[in-house]
């Protein structure tokens, strides 16, 4: 002990404090690896749970980093303190000025790295209770917006500047921002309302009547909207655009429409209600036409070459390769109706009668 009494204490001879400095870096060194063998061990003992948990896996993730580098601060702070002790540094109000900085970049790397691994992990949880992806985004984004302007704060405060003077004078300047940018904060809002009123969400099949989109939507951001075409184009559309425009939204279709007029011969006017009715049975027992649903088969008019009748009917699926799939089902059996009972379809003809000699017509 008596060996290790003059490096307890502070002492100006180099040989003392150089072996603190080096003390006090090795034991940093030792602590961030013992720091790294607990959170491996917690990491691995988490991977094992049958049910892995998606806070303690959020939190392990986003802790790695900031408490290394927590670490490292302290270490350093105790080794300027140390040398302040033993000879006053002109700069140690910097480096305590420094040190809070630090602390609160530290603090908000944590926190937007914890809300990024929730974002992650909301996202793969197989449970379908979680909220969509479009919410997920929304509230991990504001989250994280908040947290950094909470973090500007915190580091203004301790650079010495008054917080209630940057609040009047963000007031202030606020005004002729938002002059300036006012096609970025419509598109902000824009991308707010979307987000709230959720007329859309990530992966929707959307279409506009009033301009030409038509896509799978990608992406919603604060600004604008990523949506993939179906010629596998990105189209990338302001937020603003969407409070001005009508927007459809066939994901969220119920049903898809088959809706079809078709035509027979005047010749086969006698068959036309048996006909009908054969169609309108052959749809209400059909396993993909949805009988709850309208369902309309019926003589509609006397075309000039044709008696037409209207097929009206909805397909249970929704998807697009599968509705053409039933679509075709359908028509070829109304084929079959037609021919069982000794019908065919009109095309389009013309008739035309010439006068004889003696008063008779004739007909071509």
């Amino acid at each position: 002990m008596e060996l290790l009494a003059p490096y307890l204490k502070l002492s100006p001879d180099p040989a003392i404090w150089s072996v603190q400095l080096l003390l006090i870096g090795v034991s940093t060194i030792c602590c961030n690896f013992i720091l790294l063998r607990v959170l491996d061990f917690f990491g691995r003992k988490e991977k094992k749970r049958h049910a892995p948990g998606l806070w303690d896996g959020a939190l392990l993730k986003a802790a790695r980093l900031p408490l290394r580098l927590l670490m490292w601060v302290g270490g350093l702070s105790a080794a300027a303190s140390l040398m302040h002790a033993i000879e006053p540094l002109w700069l140690h109000g910097f480096l305590l000025q420094a040190r809070r900085i630090m602390l609160i970049g530290i603090a908000t790397l944590f926190i937007t790295r914890f809300i990024a691994n929730m974002e992650k992990g909301l996202l793969h949880s197989s449970s379908h209770r979680l909220p969509d992806a479009t919410t997920v985004y929304a509230v991990g984004r504001l989250l994280r917006l908040c947290a950094l302007a909470i973090a500007a704060l915190a580091v203004a405060e301790a650079l010495g500047m008054s917080i209630s003077g940057l609040l009047a004078f963000g007031g202030i300047g606020g005004m002729a921002i938002g002059f300036a940018a006012k096609d970025m904060l419509s598109n902000f809002f824009g991308g707010l309302m979307i987000y709230l009123d959720k007329p859309f969400t990530v992966g929707d099949w959307i279409r506009s009547p009033d301009r030409n989109i038509e896509g799978v939507v990608e992406e919603i951001g604060w600004r604008m909207t990523r949506i993939r075409t179906f010629e596998m184009r990105p189209l990338y559309v302001p937020n603003s655009i969407f409070s001005s425009i009508a927007v459809e939204n066939p994901s969220r279709m119920m049903n898809r429409r088959i809706y079809e007029t078709l035509g027979i011969r005047y010749s086969d006017v006698d068959k036309m209600a048996a006909i009908c009715d054969d169609v309108r049975g052959m749809l209400k027992s059909h396993s993909d036409i949805a009988n709850e649903q309208t369902i309309i088969v019926h003589f509609m008019a006397c075309n000039d070459s044709s008696l037409d009748f209207m097929v009206y009917c909805y397909t249970r699926t929704t998807e697009w390769v599968p509705y053409h799939a039933v679509k075709q089902d359908v028509m070829l059996k109304i084929m079959e109706i037609v021919a069982r009972h000794g019908a065919d379809f009109a095309f389009p003809s013309r008739s035309i009668y010439m006068a004889g000699g003696q008063g008779d017509t004739g007909c071509l």
